[in-house]
């Protein structure tokens, strides 16, 4: 039976030891993951961490060496061409024609995915209003800013109302706000049930999602929620301010109990054993003559757990 059934519910999506491999390289190694209907899942990590090999695989474009996916209860190995019906996967580099203009780009994608004729106009109508695209359904796709096409293409991937979303880094190389306005979209569409699957290499991105996996070289490193995420270094962490951020650095990362100092800037992430050690950090800075303009507690980042868990391995 290829169908996923675990206690009665289909998750949207689910692998068991999900591995793919070039030669010798491992690609993605043994992704076990259960996401549910509705959730906005974001798959986190680096160039190279192997998020597009693993979306490719979810959406039966990609065979895996090992293991085995069901998405929306449909096996991706043997059952690859229902899978395609039931998702809509935007690539980092979406098929936008840019000849055509944005109704035609539209109109091409039902073409191609079957939409029956007479339900387009609403659907196209929707899709137009919520990514603000009416005023310029008649612009040609090659003259879009790059927010404006990656909305577009978004537009394309839901014509046939897919039950589960794929995208691979959609905002990147997009300006901050056509950013928001995209992450807006995406709430939008989880209001209407739609599961959705992100990867990034924004870690700040991963705090909008419901559920993060930090991935890197192709394994898991975490997989939870971003608050979870966040308590799980259970070290104080501090936020140091210095004009010689880098020089700081580098002496504060020897002395005994600092678990990590991370740059940011003219700023530092410090995690420490225990709060008390933060004074004999700035005695040892001060010996060296690096000056600290201030420093504060903080709740670690995404980014503070992932580089935290990336030196771990």
């Amino acid at each position: 039976m290829s169908r996923y059934i675990s206690n009665n519910i289909i998750p949207a999506i689910k692998t068991s030891g999900l591995t793919k491999t070039f030669g010798d390289t491992i690609a993605v190694d043994g992704l076990n993951l259960e996401i549910r209907k509705g959730e906005l899942f974001g798959l986190v990590g680096p160039d190279g961490a192997g998020k597009t090999t693993a979306i490719r695989m979810l959406s039966a474009i990609m065979e895996p060496t090992k293991g085995e996916a069901w998405v929306a209860g449909h096996s991706v190995i043997s059952e690859g061409e229902t899978v395609k019906e039931k998702i809509g996967y935007m690539s980092q580099r979406f098929g936008l024609y840019e000849d055509l203009t944005v109704i035609e780009n539209i109109l091409f994608y039902a073409d191609l995915y079957d939409v029956p004729k007479k339900e387009r106009p609403l659907r196209i109508e929707s899709l137009l209003g919520f990514s603000n695209l009416t005023p310029f359904q008649d612009r040609l796709a090659g003259r879009l800013s790059g927010g404006m096409k990656q909305k577009l293409g978004l537009a394309c991937t839901l014509i046939h109302t897919p039950e589960v979303l794929f995208l691979d880094e959609p905002t990147n190389g997009v300006d901050p706000v056509s950013r928001r306005d995209f992450w807006k979209i995406l709430y939008d569409l989880l209001k209407e049930g739609v599961t959705i699957f992100a990867s990034t290499s924004y870690l700040d991105e991963a705090e909008r999602c419901t559920r993060v996996c930090l991935m890197n070289k192709g394994s898991i490193l975490m997989d939870d929620n971003p608050a979870a995420i966040k308590r799980s270094l259970g070290l104080p962490m501090f936020e140091m301010w210095s004009d010689e951020a880098r020089k700081a650095a580098e002496i504060i990362k020897t002395v005994k109990g600092v678990h990590s100092a991370s740059l940011y800037g003219n700023k530092l992430h410090v995690a420490v054993n225990s709060r008390e050690l933060m004074d004999d950090i700035i005695i040892e800075l001060g010996r060296s003559g690096i000056t600290i303009r201030g420093h504060r507690e903080i709740l670690p980042s995404i980014e503070d757990i992932f580089i935290s868990r990336v030196e771990r391995q």
